[in-house]
């Protein structure tokens, strides 16, 4: 395993893991859940307005700036050290999620005991959304999963 440290920033294999996952929209839809959303998985909060589709480079800006609201969100539910691999795949959790369901998460409890080997199947807990469980989630999890164990 790679030495530990607590990461700030999404890695390269989080970023790509997100993006996979969420898909790139230019214009708006709704999620899988019926929330307003553009770009990669940017939900659309009260006032914020979007006319017409947005080019690449905003979705990414909006991405980045969501990324860094997620980060923020795992450092303060995280007291333990962390690999990359391991922040990342928090990363794509908790922003899929937010950070108030990684903050009441056995999955958080997992980690911040280091009973790291307990914690892929706790990804696979959250494979529901509208009261039905979805193969998207299915295989963002084991994903997930996959890169929190290496």
């Amino acid at each position: 395993m790679s030495t530990e440290h607590n990461p700030r920033t999404t890695g390269e294999r989080g970023l790509a893991l997100i993006k996979e996952s969420e898909g790139l929209r230019l214009s708006t839809y709704l999620d899988a859940v019926g929330k307003p959303t553009i770009g990669y998985g940017h939900l659309i909060r009260p006032g914020e307005t979007f006319n017409g589709p947005i080019s690449q480079q905003q979705a990414e800006a909006l991405l980045r700036k969501d990324l860094a609201d997620t980060e923020q969100g795992i450092a303060k539910a995280v007291r333990v050290s962390i690999t990359q691999g391991q922040f990342d795949a928090l990363v794509s959790f908790t922003f899929n999620l937010g950070a108030g369901a990684l903050q009441r998460s056995t999955l958080r409890r997992k980690v911040n005991r280091e009973e790291h080997a307990d914690v892929p199947a706790e990804f696979m807990k959250w494979v529901w959304a509208g009261g039905k469980k979805l193969k998207g989630l299915i295989r963002r999890r084991e994903a997930e999963a996959g890169l929190y164990t290496n």
